[in-house]
């Protein structure tokens, strides 16, 4: 789980209770490690109702990370980064039906753009798409990324729900949601393999190549969670773009996977579809509401300072469908 944002909210006022930027990097010294503590113990335990509602979506994500396995292992990589994309699609959904949040006419368009560009590819690899392993199962694949697609848009929806709706910080909220993830996480570890880890150990098969998946996702996070912070949704998918053609690439390099036209098709509208709807909205009639609502610089009175300019990061956490896990924070 990675995280980033301004923990200049604070817990509810209480016993105990400690500005949440406490919970910044950097801030955690040796002299206020108590006050840590002691706003922990308040905004996680003593606030246990808060807590408890981070269930919900830390539960779903920790089934949406076993799916995102059981999909890859059964789909070539660069259909299941293909067919991943609905997320946007599931994310704009449960937006529109929870938050009652509108979409414009060309975020709907790329919707179904996005959503044909899906089925081509799915028809695609229904049709044979060129030689796969044996053991892979198409229909289990896409199943299993269906499903990882719904739980990411509903998560991420009622996350976002969550966080507009109290005063905790950013931190606090991811920091809740990890400990429930990682209780689950263990939950359902022991469950499948509790006798298997019991005897050969929690790290038994952690290759260098485990490893490396492992630090690569780490890394991931953090990295996706910068460029939340310091790009904007047009840059998010340019990059977003870039990873299917990557993984595409490296899917034929490595595992032979054939590129025939109805792939490329497929994959061109999936592209094009995440670019229209990481365009932002009212993009064209920024410049007449700016002068309509006050005077130019050069305008303004003498001895008054010039109004500050406003800020071209995108601060609404409603149409990023892009994020991952908890990283909802800009």
């Amino acid at each position: 789980m990675a995280a980033v944002g301004s923990g200049g909210s604070t817990a509810a006022a209480g016993p105990g209770a400690v500005s949440a930027g406490a919970l910044e990097p950097g801030t955690a010294n040796a002299g206020n490690v108590k006050h840590l503590a002691l706003f922990l113990h308040e905004a996680v335990l003593v606030q246990y109702v808060d807590t408890l509602k981070l269930a919900v979506p830390s539960l779903i994500y920790t089934l949406q990370n076993n799916l995102q396995y059981v999909a890859i292992s059964n789909l070539p990589a660069a259909t299941f980064q293909v067919t991943y994309q609905l997320k946007i699609l599931t994310t704009a959904l449960f937006s529109v039906l929870m938050l009652n949040r509108s979409l414009s006419r060309l975020q709907w368009a790329s919707l179904l753009l996005l959503f044909t560009g899906v089925a081509i590819v799915q028809a695609q690899q229904a049709g044979g798409g060129g030689p796969r392993p044996l053991d892979q199962n198409p229909g289990a694949g896409l199943a299993a990324v269906v499903a990882s697609c719904l739980s990411s848009g509903f998560a991420g929806v009622y996350f976002e729900k969550i966080l507009k709706g109290s005063s905790g910080s950013v931190w606090l909220r991811n920091l809740q949601l990890g400990l429930f993830g990682t209780a689950l996480g263990l939950v359902g570890l022991w469950w499948a393999e509790g006798t298997a880890v019991a005897r050969r150990g929690f790290f038994f098969g952690y290759t260098p190549a485990v490893w490396g998946v492992v630090l690569n996702q780490a890394f991931g996070g953090l990295l996706v969670a910068v460029v939340v912070k310091y790009a904007d949704n047009i840059l998010k998918g340019f990059a977003t773009s870039l990873s299917i053609v990557l993984s595409t690439v490296a899917s034929v390099r490595l595992f032979g996977f054939h590129v025939d036209p109805l792939f490329a098709l497929g994959a061109g509208l999936v592209i094009g579809a995440v670019y229209l709807y990481s365009l932002p909205r009212g993009a064209a009639k920024a410049p007449a509401s700016a002068s309509a609502s006050g005077p130019c610089p050069h305008q303004q009175p003498p001895g008054q300072p010039p109004p500050p300019k406003l800020s071209s990061h995108r601060g609404d956490l409603s149409t990023e469908p892009f994020l991952p896990k908890s990283v909802l924070v800009k």
